[in-house]
């Protein structure tokens, strides 16, 4: 008896060992393509796994929200910097289509002012150059059609030809610009673009304004929940709330660590913390993701 791959895929921990680069790398660059800076993140394991845990860390760490008031009306403008169903269809997208016998994992790079995701190779020759320029696709031929059918019993994929439908209307609701698509003519690669709403075009760097503005809010909830706390106290909460925002799996030992502190102050610090509802924990000890809650 010999397993399949889509189980190999699936149900195993490390199916990089069967097929290599069976991974998605999120890179960040905070200081444009040019900069010395570059942030990189892997993520491995089942590719349903990988797959929900660079969303989270894409919606943890890049994502965020602007909330523009009237003084002539009681409603308030909501957008975000680029809409998460979008990111989410795309990247869903790529872990269906990308062919695992090439030596190449899904990308996730993250500029100032886009997000591009790259997988290997591009669509079949029925999806056309002008027809993706157009936003007219349809395409006939499946690749991966055990991996879309696992998927969609997950719900992280219609499978249906939706997917181009899908981002485009959540760009819109949103307001955002529309994406790009690109293949060359060999179809070696395929990428889909996103660009950044308008108005946070004037941040010079997106990824630490997000970063600076979920601290800042973090930081008044633990000082309503906390009135009594010393300053000390309140800075190392903050501290906390900073790691999980760089690094949404980090450990409680690496936050002792950082820290400087005991087993069991860390452990009073996260309770105190998920108590006043700034974060939670998704998923197990062992493989889970913090959350911040704002």
């Amino acid at each position: 008896m010999k397993p399949k791959n889509v189980g190999l895929m699936f149900f195993s921990m490390e199916p990089d060992k069967f097929f290599p680069y069976t991974q998605i790398d999120v890179v960040q660059f905070p200081e444009g393509l040019g900069g010395n800076d570059i942030i990189e993140k892997t993520f491995k394991g089942p590719i349903q796994q990988q797959l929900r845990e660079a969303l989270q860390y894409i919606r943890n760490l890049v994502i965020t929200e602007k909330v523009v008031k009237h003084p002539d009306r009681a409603e308030a403008d909501r957008f975000f910097n680029y809409p998460y169903a979008a990111i989410e269809e795309a990247l869903s997208n790529a872990v269906y289509h990308r062919a695992y016998d090439e030596r190449e994992p899904i990308e996730v790079r993250i500029e100032n002012d886009r997000i591009e995701v790259v997988s290997f190779p591009g669509p079949d020759r029925s999806v056309t150059i002008e027809g993706l320029k157009n936003y007219r696709v349809s395409n006939r031929r499946y690749r991966n059609r055990r991996i879309g059918d696992f998927l969609k019993e997950l719900h992280l994929t219609e499978g249906r030809n939706t997917g181009f439908k899908k981002i485009l209307d959540a760009l819109e609701a949103n307001g955002s610009p529309k994406p790009g698509f690109e293949i060359d003519d060999d179809r070696s690669y395929f990428i889909t673009r996103f660009f950044i709403h308008s108005s946070f075009l004037k941040n010079e760097n997106v990824i630490e304004n997000v970063i600076e503005n979920v601290i800042e809010i973090s930081e008044k909830r633990i000082k309503e929940f906390m009135p009594k706390a010393s300053k000390k106290k309140i800075e190392k909460a903050v501290e906390i709330i900073k790691m999980i925002s760089e690094n949404p799996q980090i450990s409680i030992d690496e936050m002792r660590a950082s820290l400087n502190v005991t087993d069991r102050t860390v452990a009073r610090y996260i309770s105190e913390l998920k108590e006043s509802k700034v974060i939670e924990r998704i998923g197990p000890d062992n493989g889970g993701v913090w959350k911040i809650r704002i």
